[in-house]
């Protein structure tokens, strides 16, 4: 009568994680404005690790969370997903991880699909969710080697004392998960999915919540992982993180695939350049020679705005230069700076003001 119970399906420590519909004189600001990129399409003959093909999701109340997803990740490099709240991401992570069921559509894992093959399929990826659910009064050593057991993997302590090493957790093995910090318990959840050596790792909002070092500490081990050969799937609101990290970025917004494409491939394509001319004397009004050569005069008058692609055969710069001398306009002087990430992100998911 006190024989243990022993469970008939190994449990796979992938948390769910539940999408909820609907919720989710110095140079002046510039608005940019950038042209919105045709629905992506997977590039053939690619090496992907990851393929997702027509998926579609649809929940009970008729709310179409992901709509006919097409995407190929490639094996070995880390890609980053953004998307404002309520986009969809955390959805097609929990489709793609196999927490929840697709409405229409495939996905295969590492070559496994993941409904007909689940095992083999779940077996390659990890996944660091954005909450910690596990068991409070474990400790440290126990959770990590147990969930490394779920799949089946035998023991391997080098192993485990490694990863606990890598992640600065070391020292806590033998404390209870309830006895750790925030930021502890955030490295415990990378211990628990690194610790069957998955080949695909999901980190969902890896940053929220955690201080700088621990974001170093990550973003180091991240680099780390990719370069032996682990392939990265972030989701971040941090975007310069993406920009650092990435190799390819992809956009979702309200469960559409808006684009997929190389980090500097986007950059250069969406990216442009603001040059910013700070004048010796402010200007009232700008010279009729040079009006509609667009050019914003700042609200002081004393700088001139300039937007320009670098892929142009000419910028038109050296020519406006020279028209400001000719016009006897003192240059006091002269910067750029380049479109960031997140000025293009946020050019692409804005919604279209009324």
């Amino acid at each position: 009568h006190n024989a243990r119970l022993i469970p008939l399906i190994p449990l796979i420590p992938l948390i769910p994680l539940v999408q909820r519909p609907g919720h989710g004189g110095a140079p002046w600001p510039s608005k940019r404005t950038f042209p919105m990129p045709a629905s992506p399409s997977p590039a053939p003959g690619t090496d992907a690790i990851v393929r997702v093909r027509g998926l579609s999701k649809t929940y009970a109340g008729g709310f179409q969370a992901l709509k006919n997803i097409d995407l190929d990740i490639r094996r070995g490099e880390i890609f980053a997903l953004l998307g404002p709240n309520g986009a969809g991401k955390t959805t097609l992570i929990s489709v793609i991880c196999g927490m929840s069921n697709a409405t229409a559509g495939t996905v295969t894992a590492d070559g496994h699909d993941t409904v007909r093959d689940y095992r083999a399929a779940r077996a390659a990826i990890g996944l660091v969710p954005q909450e910690l659910h596990t068991d409070s009064f474990e400790t440290v050593w126990a959770t990590v080697n147990f969930s490394r057991g779920l799949f089946g993997k035998a023991p391997n302590p080098a192993y485990i004392e490694k990863i606990l090493k890598d992640l600065s957790l070391w020292d806590k093995k033998d404390n209870k998960i309830l006895a750790l910090s925030g930021g502890m318990k955030r490295r415990v959840l990378i211990a628990k999915a690194l610790s069957h050596e998955p080949k695909i790792l999901f980190l969902d909002e890896p940053s929220a919540g955690v201080d700088v070092e621990l974001r170093h500490d990550m973003w180091r081990l991240v680099r780390a992982l990719r370069d032996a050969g682990t392939t990265i799937i972030l989701t971040t609101h941090y975007l310069e993180e993406a920009e650092d990290m990435a190799d390819r970025i992809g956009v979702i917004n309200r469960g559409q695939l808006l684009l997929c494409q190389p980090k500097a491939e986007l950059m250069g394509e969406f990216g442009k350049k603001h040059l910013t001319i700070l004048l010796d004397q402010p200007l009232i009004a700008l010279p009729p020679a040079l009006q509609g050569r667009g050019l914003e005069l700042s609200p002081s008058g004393n700088a001139l705005g300039y937007d320009y692609d670098t892929r142009a055969e000419r910028t038109g710069i050296a020519r406006l230069l020279a028209d400001l001398a000719d016009q006897g306009i003192a240059v006091r002087d002269v910067s750029t700076k380049q479109s960031s990430l997140e000025e293009i992100f946020i050019s692409l998911v804005e919604e279209p003001k009324a």
